[in-house]
């Protein structure tokens, strides 16, 4: 007779909760490789930083596309059938990266990776699931840890692996290999549950019912907003810093430039507490803290050279914080609604915020190229103006109809 899986105080076991976080910290890893390499890249294909940009821009759009079109299909698919499907397609996109001849192949295999790399949003709303009524919040902050390392990790691994093998492709064939070993273990460890099928009838039906949840869930809308706005501010400081730190006035090498995602470890690993903080003071509360974290760090990153650096390593640890926390408050906001469109309700709100970070990083690029350092950081707080206000405005709404 065999035993059961050991239970945590969350009504999930604790194994799978690990694993579950540790594969959506390897998978989610791939949308952030580019960020520490850009200069590297543009030089290998000697193009500009605003044309090399657009590798990151279009890892942003694709993983929108995969979340908007692919993530739905888990209220139909079982999530291991549709996480294995993704990962096979992860990983051949990943060895399409790094066999890329040119710029616009890298750029369109970068669109595809992200597209399928979409398995975190899968899994989320799976251990979501699995969760005892109260726990959400500490669910989604224990998976949040793998995300957050997931992310500081890739932007390290991926500047230092670049560095050692003095080419940008050895961070997409390192990362190939990772989601390779990830695709066997992960198939044989999730749990099966019922498959309900997915027909293109029932497939449209999923689609065509996300909009008119905006309509129907004002609560969706706050938390789609505020990730649209936070993450736009946060994707236009990573799709420039590395240009940043390799200009004149640093001359940073591409190790250096990847540590700058580790230093904001602390920070970050700060904030799935918030998680517990959420279900214990309401989501409002935190959402508001991440918002002026986010913009204490962004008022860092602009003072004058001579402190630039200890500025950076403060405010990357603020940026992460604020970032993380608000997107636990944001997730554990829309995942009170009611479970049977939880997918969907996660697709909804992704899109806004992917859609959001790579209009950041696309319009901060723009601004760096033309006005600098100084003017990427302003766009970035008027972002987080706008945030607060729509908070501030929309939270009775929210109230009212959420229950918060």
């Amino acid at each position: 007779m065999t035993s059961q899986p050991e239970k945590s105080h969350t009504g999930i076991s604790k194994g799978l909760l690990i694993l579950i976080a540790i594969a959506c910290g390897i998978t989610v890893a791939n949308v952030y490789l580019s960020q520490p390499i850009l200069n590297e890249i543009a030089q290998s294909f000697h193009a500009s930083p605003e044309t090399a940009s657009l590798v990151t821009t279009m890892a942003q759009v694709g993983y929108a596309i995969g979340i908007m079109f692919l993530v739905p299909c888990a209220d139909s698919l079982s999530g291991r059938k549709l996480s294995t499907i993704l990962l096979i397609c992860t990983t051949i996109a990943l060895i399409a990266c790094a066999l890329a001849p040119s710029l616009q192949w890298l750029v369109a295999a970068s669109l595809l990776l992200t597209m399928f790399t979409v398995i975190p949003q899968v899994l989320i709303p799976l251990a979501v699931s699995l969760a005892q009524e109260g726990k959400t919040g500490v669910v989604i902050g224990t998976v949040q840890t793998g995300l957050i390392m997931g992310i500081l990790l890739s932007r390290t691994l991926s500047g230092f692996l670049a560095d050692l093998a003095h080419t940008w492709r050895a961070s997409y064939i390192f990362a190939a290999i990772l989601n390779a070993l990830l695709l066997i273990i992960l198939t044989r460890m999730l749990p099966e549950v019922e498959n309900k099928g997915l027909t293109w009838k029932r497939y449209v039906g999923l689609i065509s019912s996300m909009p008119g949840m905006l309509v129907k869930f004002p609560a969706l809308v706050l938390s789609a907003l505020l990730g649209f706005l936070v993450f736009g501010a946060f994707s236009a400081f990573w799709a420039t810093l590395a240009y940043y730190l390799s200009s004149d006035k640093f001359h940073m090498g591409l190790a250096a430039i990847g540590l700058f995602g580790l230093w904001g470890a602390p920070g970050a690993l700060l904030a799935p507490r918030m998680g517990k903080l959420s279900d214990r003071y309401g989501v409002k509360k935190i959402n508001i803290i991440s918002i002026f974290a986010v913009f204490a760090a962004f008022l860092l990153f602009a003072l004058p050279h001579a402190y630039v650096i200890a500025a950076l390593v403060v405010g990357v640890n603020l940026l992460d914080f604020g970032l993380q926390s608000g997107q636990i408050s944001n997730q554990a906001r829309i995942f009170k609604l009611p479970a049977e469109y939880r997918a969907r309700l996660n697709t909804v709100y992704m899109v806004f915020t992917f859609f959001g970070g790579a209009i950041g990083a696309a319009i901060g690029s723009y601004i760096w190229a033309n006005h600098g350092w100084t003017a990427v950081c302003i766009f970035s707080g008027v972002l987080l103006a706008f945030a607060l206000i729509i908070l501030l405005a929309m939270s009775p709404a929210e109230k009212k109809r959420a229950g918060d």
